[in-house]
C-alpha cells in the first residue's frame, strides 16, 4: 500500500477496496480461471470500512433538529484486511495518489474471506 489513505473517510456502509487478489488464497478458496475475463465480479482487499447503517433515532419526535453527533451506526459485517469478492456494476473505481481503488456498497459484496475470526 503505497498510498497515504489516513486522510480518508468511508461513507455509510460503504467500502475502500484496493483490486487484485491472488487466484487461491492462503487457505484454498480457488478463484476461478474465467472470472477475471468476465469481469461481472472481481476481488480484493477492503482497506478501510463506512461506520454501517444510520438507525433512526426513535426518541426525538423531531428527527430534523438533532445533534449529527449522537447518530448511531449499526457496523458492518466486513472489516479492514477481509480479502471481498463483490459485483463490478456496483463499484466506483476512483484513482488516489496514483493507485487504483474501488468504493463498493456492502450490499455489493458476494463473499468475504478472513484470516482469523
Amino acid at each position: 500500500m503505497n498510498a497515504n489513505l489516513d486522510n480518508i473517510i468511508v461513507i455509510g456502509d460503504r467500502v475502500l477496496i484496493k483490486p487484485g487478489a491472488a487466484k487461491k488464497t492462503k487457505s484454498g478458496l480457488l478463484l476461478p480461471a474465467g472470472y477475471q475475463e468476465k469481469e461481472d465480479i472481481l476481488t480484493g482487499y477492503i482497506l478501510k470500512c463506512g461506520p454501517g447503517y444510520a438507525l433512526p433515532d426513535m426518541e426525538d419526535v423531531e428527527s430534523w433538529n438533532h445533534d449529527a453527533r449522537t447518530v448511531k451506526y449499526l457496523p458492518l459485517q466486513v472489516q479492514a484486511g477481509d480479502l471481498a469478492i463483490f459485483m463490478q456494476k456496483n463499484a466506483v473505481e476512483i484513482k488516489y495518489a496514483g493507485e487504483k481503488y474501488y468504493i463498493v456498497p456492502q450490499s455489493a459484496i458476494l463473499l468475504v474471506e478472513r484470516e482469523e475470526i
